[in-house]
């Protein structure tokens, strides 16, 4: 089955990704289907468009918006599924809704976005742990080089974690500058990624 212009996809694993392995036990990091954060985000792809001629296919797994999966109440309190439900844990996603897909074992974002890692703060007056709106590129669609310095527009980003790291999905073009690396720049991943 294909549809004329939707992925059908299915989460991979669970719809939210709210809980850790801490030795032999699990915890729960969230109980509420409000938070963004823990919506799974990343697919596994059952079928492309049939008007679709883009580098995805079957079987690769993507990442999707973080509202494809997630569960929301209507105006009567009515847990509900998402626009893209389908059925029995199948979804429809549109184009614009992926972000990157993985085909082996390499991620590649599709065109129009690029995933950056974010660095550590070195200002010793500064609490932030990150500095704003600079980081190394980590998957590009061709605009920047993997491993640049680069720059980009303020509220530009958006947060993924990806295969434990945490990366900010830019829009290629509000990458503003190519910086020259000082030696000091140092990649910043939380402990909780």
């Amino acid at each position: 089955m294909q549809a004329l212009y939707d992925f059908i996809i299915e989460p991979k694993g669970n719809r939210y990704n709210n809980s850790v392995k801490v030795e032999d036990k699990s915890l729960i990091l969230n109980t509420e289907i409000y938070n963004h954060q823990y919506v799974n985000r990343e697919a596994k792809v059952i079928a492309i468009p049939i008007n679709y001629d883009g580098e995805i296919k079957a079987g690769d797994t993507i990442i999707v918006h973080h509202n494809v999966f997630r569960r929301w109440h209507n105006i009567r309190g009515e847990e509900k599924n998402s626009r893209g439900y389908f059925e029995d844990n199948k979804y429809f996603v549109t184009k614009d809704q992926v972000f990157a897909y993985k085909r082996n074992e390499n991620w590649k974002p599709v065109d129009g976005y690029c995933f950056v890692k974010p660095i550590k703060c070195i200002d010793f007056f500064s609490e932030d742990k990150e500095r704003k709106l600079i980081g190394i590129v980590k998957f590009t669609d061709g605009c920047v080089d993997v491993g640049d310095l680069v720059g980009f527009k303020p509220s530009s980003e958006y947060e993924f974690v990806i295969d434990g790291q945490r990366l900010y999905r830019v829009l290629s073009s509000f990458i503003t500058i190519k910086y020259e690396y000082q030696g000091n720049e140092e990649e910043y991943n939380p402990s909780w990624t």
